[in-house]
């Protein structure tokens, strides 16, 4: 039942991981790993899992787009104002 309210919230808007455990009021390790799993499983399906990659807000760096938490630092700059990545389900 978890697996597909997430579909269906990845259907409606991209978000983050970190959102996306606030809204279902568990841990964000769970969320990850819940989401790569849905990810495989969409595989099947009409739909497929897009990642916006992180990117940082000092200096523009966008990261690997198959990372799905925000990561620590900049490599770049060693800013820390880094956007989160963001999930979203899209029609193949």
């Amino acid at each position: 039942m978890y697996r597909k309210k997430l579909r269906d919230l990845l259907l409606q808007q991209p978000l983050s991981i970190r959102h996306i455990a606030e809204l279902m009021e568990i841990p964000i390790r769970d969320v990850a790993s819940d989401v790569e799993h849905l990810s495989k499983s969409l595989k099947r399906t009409e739909y497929t899992l897009k990642i916006e990659p992180a990117q940082c807000r000092k200096c523009g760096f966008r990261f690997r787009k198959n990372k799905m938490t925000k990561p620590g630092k900049c490599p770049r700059c060693q800013g820390t104002w880094i956007h989160h990545p963001l999930l979203h389900i899209d029609p193949r």
